[in-house]
Protein backbone atom coordinates (compact mmCIF):
# COMPACT_ATOMS: atom_id res chain seq x y z
CA UNK A 1 0.00 0.00 0.00
CA UNK A 2 2.97 2.58 1.04
CA UNK A 3 4.27 1.97 -2.27
CA UNK A 4 1.36 4.16 -4.08
CA UNK A 5 2.55 6.54 -1.58
CA UNK A 6 6.16 7.32 -2.39
CA UNK A 7 6.72 5.50 -6.04
CA UNK A 8 5.26 8.03 -7.82
CA UNK A 9 7.72 11.19 -5.92
CA UNK A 10 10.65 8.64 -7.04
CA UNK A 11 9.56 8.39 -10.23
CA UNK A 12 9.41 12.13 -10.39
CA UNK A 13 12.84 11.67 -9.23
CA UNK A 14 13.71 10.29 -12.04
CA UNK A 15 11.84 11.88 -14.77
CA UNK A 16 13.95 14.92 -13.33
CA UNK A 17 17.20 13.05 -14.02
CA UNK A 18 16.51 11.94 -17.21
CA UNK A 19 15.07 15.29 -18.56
CA UNK A 20 18.08 16.87 -17.17
CA UNK A 21 16.10 20.12 -16.52
CA UNK A 22 17.77 22.54 -14.57
CA UNK A 23 20.70 20.70 -14.41
CA UNK A 24 23.67 22.75 -12.17
CA UNK A 25 26.24 19.57 -12.24
CA UNK A 26 28.50 18.30 -15.40
CA UNK A 27 30.42 15.48 -14.72
CA UNK A 28 33.13 14.78 -17.01
CA UNK A 29 33.96 11.20 -17.23
CA UNK A 30 36.55 9.19 -18.89
CA UNK A 31 39.64 11.20 -20.82
CA UNK A 32 40.10 12.40 -24.35
CA UNK A 33 37.97 11.23 -26.70
CA UNK A 34 36.26 8.76 -24.63
CA UNK A 35 35.07 11.64 -22.45
CA UNK A 36 31.07 11.56 -21.26
CA UNK A 37 29.23 14.25 -19.52
CA UNK A 38 26.34 13.66 -17.08
CA UNK A 39 24.32 16.39 -16.19
CA UNK A 40 22.74 16.23 -12.67
CA UNK A 41 21.07 18.41 -9.73
CA UNK A 42 23.99 18.96 -7.15
CA UNK A 43 20.96 19.74 -4.05
CA UNK A 44 19.87 15.74 -4.65
CA UNK A 45 23.57 14.55 -4.63
CA UNK A 46 24.48 16.48 -1.71
CA UNK A 47 21.81 15.26 0.14
CA UNK A 48 22.25 11.75 -0.82
CA UNK A 49 25.83 11.44 -0.26
CA UNK A 50 28.88 12.91 2.19
CA UNK A 51 31.06 12.84 -0.36
CA UNK A 52 29.51 15.08 -3.37
CA UNK A 53 28.55 16.89 -0.17
CA UNK A 54 32.24 17.88 0.18
CA UNK A 55 33.11 17.36 -3.49
CA UNK A 56 30.26 20.15 -4.15
CA UNK A 57 30.84 22.45 -1.82
CA UNK A 58 32.54 26.19 -1.99
CA UNK A 59 35.45 24.62 -0.53
CA UNK A 60 36.22 22.43 -3.15
CA UNK A 61 33.97 22.69 -6.38
CA UNK A 62 34.80 23.81 -9.86
CA UNK A 63 32.18 26.42 -11.98
CA UNK A 64 31.97 26.89 -14.97
CA UNK A 65 29.18 29.50 -15.97
CA UNK A 66 27.57 28.88 -13.20
CA UNK A 67 27.73 25.01 -12.86
CA UNK A 68 29.41 22.57 -10.92
CA UNK A 69 32.32 20.84 -13.03
CA UNK A 70 33.04 17.34 -11.45
CA UNK A 71 36.08 15.20 -12.88
CA UNK A 72 35.71 11.60 -12.74
CA UNK A 73 37.76 9.75 -15.06
CA UNK A 74 38.23 6.93 -13.82
CA UNK A 75 34.74 5.93 -13.23
CA UNK A 76 32.48 4.89 -16.48
CA UNK A 77 29.90 6.57 -17.73
CA UNK A 78 27.83 3.43 -17.49
CA UNK A 79 28.41 2.93 -13.84
CA UNK A 80 28.25 6.59 -13.09
CA UNK A 81 24.82 6.73 -14.70
CA UNK A 82 24.05 3.76 -12.40
CA UNK A 83 24.79 5.10 -9.50
CA UNK A 84 23.23 9.10 -9.95
CA UNK A 85 20.24 6.82 -10.84
CA UNK A 86 20.61 5.17 -7.96
CA UNK A 87 20.77 8.29 -5.36
CA UNK A 88 17.54 9.68 -7.53
CA UNK A 89 15.16 7.02 -6.76
CA UNK A 90 16.89 4.40 -5.55
CA UNK A 91 16.11 2.12 -8.91
CA UNK A 92 18.79 -0.49 -9.60
CA UNK A 93 18.85 -3.53 -11.84
CA UNK A 94 22.15 -5.53 -11.68
CA UNK A 95 20.15 -8.75 -13.31
CA UNK A 96 21.34 -7.62 -16.90
CA UNK A 97 25.27 -6.52 -16.06
CA UNK A 98 28.32 -8.80 -15.95
CA UNK A 99 30.75 -9.27 -13.33
CA UNK A 100 33.15 -6.59 -14.23
CA UNK A 101 30.64 -3.87 -14.29
CA UNK A 102 29.32 -5.15 -11.12
CA UNK A 103 32.55 -4.85 -9.29
CA UNK A 104 33.76 -1.75 -11.28
CA UNK A 105 29.88 -0.42 -9.55
CA UNK A 106 31.17 -1.59 -6.24
CA UNK A 107 34.38 -0.10 -6.07
CA UNK A 108 32.92 3.25 -7.27
CA UNK A 109 29.90 3.16 -4.64
CA UNK A 110 33.04 2.43 -2.16
CA UNK A 111 34.72 5.43 -3.17
CA UNK A 112 31.91 7.46 -2.95
CA UNK A 113 31.16 6.03 0.68
CA UNK A 114 27.24 5.18 -0.53
CA UNK A 115 27.38 1.87 2.07
CA UNK A 116 24.31 0.82 1.26
CA UNK A 117 24.70 0.58 -2.56
CA UNK A 118 28.13 -0.83 -1.28
CA UNK A 119 27.50 -3.52 0.91
CA UNK A 120 24.35 -4.73 -0.96
CA UNK A 121 26.06 -4.92 -4.37
CA UNK A 122 28.85 -6.96 -2.32
CA UNK A 123 25.98 -9.43 -1.01
CA UNK A 124 25.09 -9.53 -5.14
CA UNK A 125 28.48 -10.46 -5.94
CA UNK A 126 29.21 -13.18 -3.47
CA UNK A 127 25.72 -15.14 -3.26
CA UNK A 128 26.26 -15.19 -7.36
CA UNK A 129 29.78 -15.20 -7.36
CA UNK A 130 30.22 -17.87 -10.03
CA UNK A 131 27.77 -16.93 -12.48
CA UNK A 132 29.21 -13.32 -12.65
CA UNK A 133 33.06 -15.23 -13.03
CA UNK A 134 31.78 -17.35 -15.34
CA UNK A 135 30.13 -14.14 -17.71
CA UNK A 136 33.44 -12.55 -17.50
CA UNK A 137 36.07 -14.69 -15.13
CA UNK A 138 39.96 -12.18 -16.62
CA UNK A 139 37.65 -9.02 -15.77
CA UNK A 140 36.68 -10.16 -12.63
CA UNK A 141 40.05 -11.46 -11.61
CA UNK A 142 42.14 -8.59 -12.58
CA UNK A 143 39.06 -6.46 -10.81
CA UNK A 144 39.39 -8.68 -7.49
CA UNK A 145 43.03 -8.94 -7.66
CA UNK A 146 44.02 -5.34 -8.21
CA UNK A 147 41.85 -4.00 -5.15
CA UNK A 148 43.16 -4.55 -1.74
CA UNK A 149 40.14 -4.47 -0.34
CA UNK A 150 38.24 -7.33 -1.32
CA UNK A 151 39.84 -9.54 0.93
CA UNK A 152 36.36 -11.62 0.74
CA UNK A 153 35.61 -11.61 -3.11
CA UNK A 154 39.51 -13.17 -3.63
CA UNK A 155 38.79 -15.99 -1.04
CA UNK A 156 35.26 -16.53 -3.26
CA UNK A 157 37.79 -15.86 -6.54
CA UNK A 158 39.95 -18.65 -5.23
CA UNK A 159 37.49 -21.69 -4.20
CA UNK A 160 35.30 -21.28 -7.10
CA UNK A 161 37.87 -21.42 -9.62
CA UNK A 162 39.68 -24.32 -7.37
CA UNK A 163 36.34 -25.64 -7.31
CA UNK A 164 35.22 -25.29 -10.59
CA UNK A 165 38.67 -24.97 -12.89
CA UNK A 166 37.01 -25.55 -15.80
CA UNK A 167 36.21 -21.53 -16.01
CA UNK A 168 39.68 -21.02 -17.11
CA UNK A 169 41.64 -24.30 -17.29
CA UNK A 170 41.15 -25.57 -20.96
CA UNK A 171 39.66 -22.91 -22.40
CA UNK A 172 41.03 -19.68 -23.94
CA UNK A 173 39.68 -17.44 -21.51
CA UNK A 174 43.02 -18.60 -19.35
CA UNK A 175 45.51 -17.49 -21.78
CA UNK A 176 44.53 -13.59 -21.15
CA UNK A 177 45.54 -14.32 -17.86
CA UNK A 178 48.10 -11.87 -15.76
CA UNK A 179 51.55 -13.60 -14.54
CA UNK A 180 50.66 -12.64 -11.32
CA UNK A 181 47.09 -14.56 -10.90
CA UNK A 182 48.21 -17.45 -12.72
CA UNK A 183 50.92 -18.22 -10.23
CA UNK A 184 48.61 -17.71 -7.01
CA UNK A 185 46.21 -20.44 -8.71
CA UNK A 186 49.04 -22.71 -9.54
CA UNK A 187 50.35 -22.55 -5.71
CA UNK A 188 46.46 -23.75 -4.49
CA UNK A 189 46.86 -27.18 -3.10
CA UNK A 190 42.84 -27.48 -3.94
CA UNK A 191 42.46 -27.20 -7.25
CA UNK A 192 40.50 -29.96 -8.25
CA UNK A 193 42.23 -30.47 -11.76
CA UNK A 194 44.63 -33.18 -13.18
CA UNK A 195 47.83 -32.21 -12.65
CA UNK A 196 48.13 -32.88 -16.36
CA UNK A 197 45.75 -30.42 -17.26
CA UNK A 198 47.42 -28.15 -15.58
CA UNK A 199 50.58 -28.55 -17.62
CA UNK A 200 48.67 -28.26 -20.38
CA UNK A 201 47.24 -24.97 -19.92
CA UNK A 202 50.54 -23.46 -18.67
CA UNK A 203 51.99 -24.34 -21.84
CA UNK A 204 49.40 -23.70 -23.98
CA UNK A 205 49.26 -20.60 -22.35
CA UNK A 206 53.58 -19.73 -22.89
CA UNK A 207 52.54 -19.88 -26.00
CA UNK A 208 50.13 -16.96 -26.35
CA UNK A 209 52.68 -14.96 -24.27
CA UNK A 210 55.32 -15.87 -26.87
CA UNK A 211 53.52 -16.30 -30.25
CA UNK A 212 56.78 -16.10 -32.49
CA UNK A 213 57.77 -19.33 -30.85
CA UNK A 214 57.61 -22.65 -32.82
CA UNK A 215 54.50 -24.81 -31.74
CA UNK A 216 57.25 -27.53 -32.02
CA UNK A 217 59.36 -27.82 -29.08
CA UNK A 218 61.65 -30.40 -31.26
CA UNK A 219 61.99 -27.45 -33.52
CA UNK A 220 63.49 -24.54 -31.23
CA UNK A 221 65.97 -22.79 -31.72
CA UNK A 222 68.49 -21.77 -28.53
CA UNK A 223 66.86 -18.13 -29.05
CA UNK A 224 63.40 -19.82 -28.57
CA UNK A 225 64.32 -22.11 -25.56
CA UNK A 226 65.36 -19.46 -23.61
CA UNK A 227 62.57 -17.34 -24.30
CA UNK A 228 60.36 -20.03 -23.24
CA UNK A 229 62.47 -20.38 -20.27
CA UNK A 230 62.36 -17.37 -18.99
CA UNK A 231 58.71 -16.89 -19.83
CA UNK A 232 57.96 -20.61 -17.23
CA UNK A 233 60.82 -19.79 -14.71
CA UNK A 234 58.51 -18.91 -12.05
CA UNK A 235 55.80 -21.80 -12.99
CA UNK A 236 57.88 -25.12 -13.29
CA UNK A 237 58.65 -25.15 -9.49
CA UNK A 238 54.68 -24.68 -9.26
CA UNK A 239 53.74 -28.18 -11.38
CA UNK A 240 53.34 -31.20 -9.28
CA UNK A 241 54.96 -33.48 -11.31
CA UNK A 242 54.49 -36.45 -9.05
CA UNK A 243 50.86 -36.23 -9.56
CA UNK A 244 51.04 -37.12 -13.22
CA UNK A 245 51.55 -40.51 -14.55
CA UNK A 246 54.36 -41.78 -16.01
CA UNK A 247 52.02 -42.41 -19.64
CA UNK A 248 51.37 -38.82 -19.50
CA UNK A 249 54.65 -37.39 -18.44
CA UNK A 250 56.48 -39.42 -21.27
CA UNK A 251 53.76 -37.95 -23.98
CA UNK A 252 53.08 -34.72 -22.96
CA UNK A 253 55.69 -33.35 -20.48
CA UNK A 254 58.98 -35.32 -21.64
CA UNK A 255 58.65 -32.88 -25.90
CA UNK A 256 59.41 -29.97 -22.97
CA UNK A 257 61.80 -31.82 -20.49
CA UNK A 258 64.48 -29.26 -21.63
CA UNK A 259 62.45 -26.62 -20.10
CA UNK A 260 63.20 -28.46 -16.60
CA UNK A 261 65.94 -28.05 -14.35
CA UNK A 262 68.06 -31.31 -14.92
CA UNK A 263 67.76 -31.60 -11.32
CA UNK A 264 64.33 -31.70 -11.42
CA UNK A 265 64.30 -34.12 -14.28
CA UNK A 266 66.78 -36.04 -11.93
CA UNK A 267 64.17 -36.20 -9.26
CA UNK A 268 61.06 -37.21 -11.54
CA UNK A 269 62.97 -39.96 -12.89
CA UNK A 270 63.60 -41.58 -9.91
CA UNK A 271 60.42 -40.96 -8.75
CA UNK A 272 59.06 -43.38 -11.72
CA UNK A 273 61.61 -45.87 -10.92
CA UNK A 274 61.64 -45.84 -7.19
CA UNK A 275 58.81 -45.97 -5.44
CA UNK A 276 59.86 -44.48 -1.83
CA UNK A 277 60.88 -41.61 -3.53
CA UNK A 278 59.65 -38.26 -0.93
CA UNK A 279 57.85 -35.90 -2.85
CA UNK A 280 59.08 -32.24 -1.80
CA UNK A 281 55.83 -30.13 -3.17
CA UNK A 282 52.43 -31.48 -1.25
CA UNK A 283 50.43 -33.45 -3.48
CA UNK A 284 47.35 -31.31 -5.21
CA UNK A 285 46.09 -35.38 -5.61
CA UNK A 286 46.36 -36.17 -1.61
CA UNK A 287 48.38 -36.27 1.19
CA UNK A 288 47.26 -39.53 2.45
CA UNK A 289 47.17 -41.82 -0.75
CA UNK A 290 48.68 -41.88 -4.51
CA UNK A 291 47.70 -42.67 -7.92
CA UNK A 292 47.77 -46.74 -7.60
CA UNK A 293 45.87 -46.26 -4.38
CA UNK A 294 42.84 -44.46 -7.30
CA UNK A 295 43.37 -47.24 -10.09
CA UNK A 296 42.73 -49.75 -6.92
CA UNK A 297 39.68 -48.23 -6.12
CA UNK A 298 38.25 -47.59 -9.27
CA UNK A 299 39.01 -51.75 -9.77
CA UNK A 300 36.29 -52.16 -6.45
CA UNK A 301 34.13 -49.50 -7.83
CA UNK A 302 33.53 -51.22 -11.03
CA UNK A 303 33.76 -54.62 -9.47
CA UNK A 304 36.37 -56.11 -11.01
CA UNK A 305 39.54 -58.39 -9.49
CA UNK A 306 42.35 -56.71 -10.95
CA UNK A 307 43.54 -53.36 -11.35
CA UNK A 308 41.92 -51.83 -14.49
CA UNK A 309 44.68 -50.91 -17.22
CA UNK A 310 42.59 -47.25 -17.54
CA UNK A 311 40.85 -45.91 -14.97
CA UNK A 312 37.13 -45.11 -16.09
CA UNK A 313 36.99 -42.57 -12.98
CA UNK A 314 38.06 -39.24 -12.25
CA UNK A 315 38.75 -38.46 -8.50
CA UNK A 316 38.47 -34.97 -7.40
CA UNK A 317 40.03 -33.91 -4.19
CA UNK A 318 37.30 -31.99 -2.05
CA UNK A 319 37.53 -32.19 1.20
CA UNK A 320 40.59 -32.02 3.68
CA UNK A 321 40.12 -31.88 6.90
CA UNK A 322 43.20 -30.45 7.78
CA UNK A 323 42.29 -27.94 5.19
CA UNK A 324 38.75 -27.32 5.48
CA UNK A 325 38.18 -27.99 8.80
CA UNK A 326 36.76 -31.26 11.03
CA UNK A 327 33.52 -30.58 11.98
CA UNK A 328 30.72 -32.02 11.17
CA UNK A 329 29.41 -28.71 9.19
CA UNK A 330 32.56 -28.66 7.53
CA UNK A 331 32.21 -31.42 6.15
CA UNK A 332 28.80 -31.35 4.64
CA UNK A 333 29.36 -27.81 3.32
CA UNK A 334 31.82 -29.13 1.27
CA UNK A 335 30.79 -32.92 0.54
CA UNK A 336 26.70 -32.69 -0.04
CA UNK A 337 25.36 -32.59 -3.40
CA UNK A 338 28.60 -33.82 -4.82
CA UNK A 339 27.35 -37.40 -5.62
CA UNK A 340 29.33 -40.61 -5.60
CA UNK A 341 32.30 -40.15 -3.25
CA UNK A 342 35.64 -41.68 -1.48
CA UNK A 343 36.42 -41.23 1.97
CA UNK A 344 40.13 -41.77 2.74
CA UNK A 345 41.43 -41.36 6.69
CA UNK A 346 44.80 -41.94 8.24
CA UNK A 347 44.44 -43.44 11.58
CA UNK A 348 47.12 -41.40 13.84
CA UNK A 349 49.96 -43.00 14.87
CA UNK A 350 50.24 -45.95 12.28
CA UNK A 351 50.68 -46.72 8.49
CA UNK A 352 47.10 -47.55 8.22
CA UNK A 353 44.33 -45.84 6.38
CA UNK A 354 40.69 -46.77 6.53
CA UNK A 355 37.60 -45.55 4.91
CA UNK A 356 34.50 -46.08 2.39
CA UNK A 357 32.75 -45.60 -0.67
CA UNK A 358 29.50 -44.15 -1.02
CA UNK A 359 27.87 -44.19 -4.62
CA UNK A 360 24.82 -42.07 -3.32
CA UNK A 361 25.64 -38.69 -1.84
CA UNK A 362 25.84 -36.97 1.78
CA UNK A 363 22.45 -34.89 1.86
CA UNK A 364 19.58 -35.47 3.15
CA UNK A 365 18.32 -37.44 6.63
CA UNK A 366 18.51 -41.01 7.69
CA UNK A 367 19.42 -44.47 6.34
CA UNK A 368 20.25 -44.83 2.33
CA UNK A 369 19.92 -48.01 0.37
CA UNK A 370 22.68 -49.51 -2.27
CA UNK A 371 24.17 -52.60 -3.12
CA UNK A 372 27.55 -51.11 -4.55
CA UNK A 373 28.82 -49.33 -1.43
CA UNK A 374 31.70 -50.89 0.33
CA UNK A 375 34.60 -50.02 3.46
CA UNK A 376 38.46 -50.46 3.14
CA UNK A 377 41.38 -50.52 4.97
CA UNK A 378 45.33 -50.69 4.45
CA UNK A 379 47.59 -52.01 7.08
CA UNK A 380 50.24 -50.03 5.15
CA UNK A 381 49.44 -47.40 3.03
CA UNK A 382 52.45 -47.38 1.43
CA UNK A 383 51.68 -50.94 0.01
CA UNK A 384 48.53 -51.38 -2.01
CA UNK A 385 49.09 -55.23 -1.53
CA UNK A 386 47.55 -54.39 1.94
CA UNK A 387 44.33 -53.51 1.38
CA UNK A 388 41.49 -55.14 1.78
CA UNK A 389 37.84 -54.09 0.98
CA UNK A 390 34.17 -55.35 2.42
CA UNK A 391 31.24 -54.64 0.39
CA UNK A 392 27.90 -53.73 2.15
CA UNK A 393 25.82 -57.24 3.30
CA UNK A 394 22.68 -54.90 4.71
CA UNK A 395 22.01 -52.85 1.67
CA UNK A 396 19.29 -50.99 3.75
CA UNK A 397 21.76 -49.44 6.00
CA UNK A 398 24.63 -48.92 3.23
CA UNK A 399 25.00 -45.19 4.72
CA UNK A 400 23.86 -42.42 6.84
CA UNK A 401 23.60 -39.10 6.58
CA UNK A 402 23.13 -37.03 9.53
CA UNK A 403 23.76 -33.00 9.29
CA UNK A 404 24.90 -33.27 12.96
CA UNK A 405 27.37 -36.38 12.18
CA UNK A 406 30.37 -36.89 9.25
CA UNK A 407 30.19 -39.62 6.97
CA UNK A 408 28.58 -42.78 8.63
CA UNK A 409 28.50 -46.00 6.90
CA UNK A 410 26.30 -48.77 8.44
CA UNK A 411 23.60 -48.72 11.01
CA UNK A 412 23.96 -47.76 14.40
CA UNK A 413 25.20 -50.47 17.06
CA UNK A 414 26.67 -50.46 20.29
CA UNK A 415 27.07 -46.83 19.90
CA UNK A 416 28.79 -46.60 16.69
CA UNK A 417 28.32 -47.68 12.88
CA UNK A 418 30.77 -49.95 10.90
CA UNK A 419 32.51 -46.62 10.47
CA UNK A 420 31.62 -43.44 11.87
CA UNK A 421 32.49 -39.66 12.46
CA UNK A 422 30.68 -37.06 15.12
CA UNK A 423 29.89 -34.05 15.33
CA UNK A 424 33.14 -33.10 16.99
CA UNK A 425 35.48 -35.20 14.67
CA UNK A 426 36.27 -38.30 16.59
CA UNK A 427 35.94 -41.78 14.74
CA UNK A 428 34.79 -44.77 15.74
CA UNK A 429 33.56 -48.60 14.57
CA UNK A 430 31.26 -51.43 15.55
CA UNK A 431 30.93 -54.24 12.76
CA UNK A 432 27.26 -54.45 11.18
CA UNK A 433 26.25 -53.79 8.05
CA UNK A 434 29.70 -54.70 6.31
CA UNK A 435 32.25 -57.12 7.38
CA UNK A 436 34.66 -57.01 10.30
CA UNK A 437 38.09 -55.46 9.22
CA UNK A 438 39.61 -55.66 12.20
CA UNK A 439 39.37 -51.26 12.31
CA UNK A 440 39.72 -50.18 16.19
CA UNK A 441 36.56 -49.52 18.21
CA UNK A 442 37.67 -45.79 18.68
CA UNK A 443 40.46 -44.16 17.43
CA UNK A 444 42.17 -40.65 16.37
CA UNK A 445 43.19 -39.38 12.99
CA UNK A 446 45.88 -37.27 11.19
CA UNK A 447 44.03 -36.36 8.73
CA UNK A 448 41.21 -37.12 6.55
CA UNK A 449 39.83 -36.50 2.91
CA UNK A 450 37.31 -36.77 0.75
CA UNK A 451 37.38 -37.31 -3.24
CA UNK A 452 34.14 -36.55 -5.32
CA UNK A 453 33.60 -40.05 -8.01
CA UNK A 454 33.17 -38.56 -11.74
CA UNK A 455 32.89 -41.63 -14.45
CA UNK A 456 34.21 -40.75 -17.42
CA UNK A 457 33.08 -40.54 -20.71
Amino acid sequence: MQQKLYLPILNKFEDLFDSKKDYDVIIKTGEGNNQKEIYAHSLVLRCQSNYFDTALSANWAEKENGKFIFRKPNVSQHVLEIIIRYLYCAKLDLSTQNGSDILKLLVAADEFGINVLSEYTQELLIKNFKDFLQSDPIGVLELVFQNEAFTTLKVCCLETICQEPEILFGTDKILALSEEILELLLKQDNLVLDEIEIWNSLIKWAHAQQPTVNKDPSKWSKDELALMERTLLKFISLVRFYDISSEEYYEKVMPYENLLPKKLRNEILKFYLVSSKQIKLPSRLSVLINTKHLALFASWIYKKDKILKKNPYKFNLIFRASRDGNTSADFHAKCDDKGATIIVAKIKGSNRIVGGYNPLDWNGYGDKSTPDSFIFTFENYNDIGTGKIGRVIRKSHAVRCFIDYGPLFGSYKSGSNDIMVNGNGKWSSVPNSYPNLNIPRNFEIDDYEVFQVIKEN
